[in-house]
């Protein structure tokens, strides 16, 4: 019956133009707007999404509808895993295919989940949000390499969705997978961060950055101030780490402070501290009215420089990028 539901829930979306707000749009958007709808949809009409529940599963399928209706042809990836009371979670990652003239791949991620009684605005509807907004962006544009979206479930209970997923690729898959690009968390913190690889396996960041400046946006790196963690890198506590861990160049984009508290960007804010996994400030009201306007900016900020990006990002021999041929 809980199936049934979910299918019926889904018929009245689409029908109603309520689960695709991206594509009912009429006219040109601003950069941001299609973020902000989706965004606004998960935390306030979906709710907590958690690993495993009747939330995480509306999540999905919305996300699954949304890439459909843009003209994709989305999958659905289930996977399962023992939590700590020894339960068995069933829990699915979505993902969407945009060819390029490359096969070569850019995987583009995000985790829809969230902690038990959090709507989930900023961890992590925001950065669904942008991901969703990017695919709607770049649907018709000939991108240079093949760009793949992947919506991760269960990270939140210790990155089950992208774990699976870099455990189900080939050799061979990862090393035709040129970058991965994580979107966690961009909607309340202080700043705006771009973290990459040490080395020269930070070209994507530096890329990124090199966007930024053009389009005069304050895209930040982590300083450097805690030894622990180098000059523009950052933790393995997203789903970036196990395409790390599997050889794979990265970008990790978030909002937070590496300037404030521990000095290890869990402290977002200088005003409420963290946003994050807090049922009280983790909400559309809190943040919208706590910092007015932030939200919307920096989901402007980021889909106008992740759109930029993906045409960008086409690394040569020495693993540098390439402008774009109408570029001088």
């Amino acid at each position: 019956m809980k199936k049934l539901f979910v299918y019926v829930l889904l018929a009245m979306w689409v029908f109603a133009g309520i689960g695709t707000q991206g594509v009912q749009a009429k006219g040109p958007q601003q950069y941001g707007e299609i973020s902000f709808n989706h965004v606004s949809y998960l935390a306030t009409e979906i709710g907590d999404r958690v690993a495993g529940t009747t939330g995480e599963e509306l999540a999905r399928d919305y996300i699954y509808q949304t890439f459909e209706q843009l003209g994709y042809q989305p999958e659905v990836q289930p996977f399962s895993f023992i939590c700590s009371n020894n339960n068995k979670i069933h829990s699915a990652n979505v993902t969407a295919v945009k060819p390029g003239r490359s096969k070569h791949e850019i995987i583009i991620g995000a985790h829809y989940d969230t902690v038990n009684r959090v709507e989930g605005v900023d961890d992590n509807g925001s950065g669904v949000g942008v991901m969703l907004e990017v695919a709607e962006k770049i649907q018709n544009i000939d991108t240079p390499y093949t760009i793949r979206f992947v919506a991760f479930g269960a990270e939140e209970t210790g990155l089950r969705g992208s774990n699976f997923y870099v455990s189900q690729i080939t050799k061979p898959e990862i090393n035709h997978t040129k970058a991965m690009i994580n979107l966690d968390s961009l909607a309340a913190g202080d700043r705006r961060y771009v973290h990459g690889n040490a080395g020269k396996k930070g070209w994507v960041r530096e890329l990124a950055l090199d966007i930024s400046n053009e389009l005069d946006i304050d895209l930040q790196v982590n300083p450097g101030l805690n030894p622990h963690y180098p000059k523009g890198t950052t933790g393995d506590w997203s789903d970036h780490a196990a395409f790390k861990e599997a050889g794979i160049p990265f970008a990790y984009f978030e909002s937070t402070n590496w300037e404030i508290g521990a000095l290890d960007g869990y402290t977002q804010t200088r005003e409420h501290g963290s946003i994050w996994h807090n049922p009280l400030k983790d909400n559309m009201s809190f943040i919208q009215s706590e910092f007015p306007g932030r939200m919307k900016e920096h989901l402007q900020s980021y889909s106008h420089i992740l759109t930029e990006l993906v045409q960008r990002i086409q690394p040569n021999s020495k693993g540098q990028y390439m402008p774009r041929p109408n570029e001088h």
